[in-house]
């Protein structure tokens, strides 16, 4: 595996010196070296979250705007344990060798991902340059959409009963209606999400995405099951870097694929560039 990753990595470095800009793309891959879980399968899922998988409840039924409007303390315990989780995760040292990456070019970086955790903000990416295609866990808005708004959930400290995935304290609240909020992430069957703030988000990727001639995105850690960051990649111009373990295929021509997970691929890259 050394002289694999010796191999792609010096290929990967001299993709990142020809370009001026880089644009980091992100699926839950990158989250693996963190210590966050694999949510991949059902069992995966039922490992992490247990009463779930007692009651054969999916990933795609949680993680539903429904399972807030049938169950609201069966959804906060999921969503709360998840939150509180991700506040205590440290991101790790390839988040800042991707910093690293994007400071060498006159046109800096830009983050896209469709985790809703937070950890490129964490890891001190800058705000403005950060699209979450998802939305934020650490954000929130009212379940029935009050008054379109949008709002940080840092006063929320979720009480779980982890036992039973089963939110225990007090809910988060509109603080216009009074009725029960939810977290701004882009759910399955989701009619009801307020995507506005992603959209600006969006909008500034746009506009950074026209200054840049020469653009590089290395794609970390996203899977063909959602595959909106993947295909953001390969639609832009540009040679494209896909590090993943299990999927790292490419369209001919495209750029260089790497079958490695995120960090043992970063720091190869990194050492190839000194």
């Amino acid at each position: 595996m050394s002289d694999y990753l010796d191999q792609v990595a010096r290929r990967a470095a001299a993709l990142l010196r020809d370009a001026d800009g880089l644009l980091i793309t992100a699926g839950a891959g990158i989250g693996i070296d963190s210590g966050l879980p694999d949510f991949r399968g059902p069992q995966g899922f039922w490992g992490v979250y247990p009463a779930l998988g007692r009651a054969r409840i999916a990933f795609e039924q949680i993680a539903n705007p429904q399972a807030f409007a049938s169950d609201p303390r069966l959804a906060w315990g999921f969503y709360g344990h998840r939150l509180a989780l991700y506040r205590r995760t440290s991101p790790h040292e390839g988040f800042a060798l991707l910093r690293q990456f994007a400071d060498r070019l006159p046109q800096g970086g830009f983050v896209y991902t469709s985790n809703v955790d937070g950890q490129f903000l964490k890891a001190g990416f800058v705000d403005s340059r950060i699209a979450e295609c998802h939305g934020s866990i650490h954000h929130l808005q009212c379940l029935d959409g009050c008054r379109g708004a949008i709002w940080p959930a840092d006063d929320f400290q979720p009480m779980v009963d982890e036992t039973q995935c089963r939110l225990t304290g007090d809910f988060p609240f509109c603080p216009h209606c009074r009725g029960i909020a939810r977290p701004n992430i882009l759910m399955f069957g989701d009619w009801g999400w307020l995507s506005t703030r992603s959209d600006a988000q969006d909008a500034r990727l746009h506009d950074w995405l026209r200054g840049v001639g020469r653009l590089l995105t290395i794609e970390i850690g996203a899977g063909t099951h959602i595959p909106t960051v993947r295909l953001l990649g390969e639609r832009l111009s540009g040679q494209l870097i896909r590090i993943n373990p299990g999927e790292a295929q490419l369209p001919a021509g495209k750029g260089l694929a790497i079958a490695s997970g995120a960090l043992a691929a970063l720091r190869a890259i990194a050492v190839a560039l000194r």
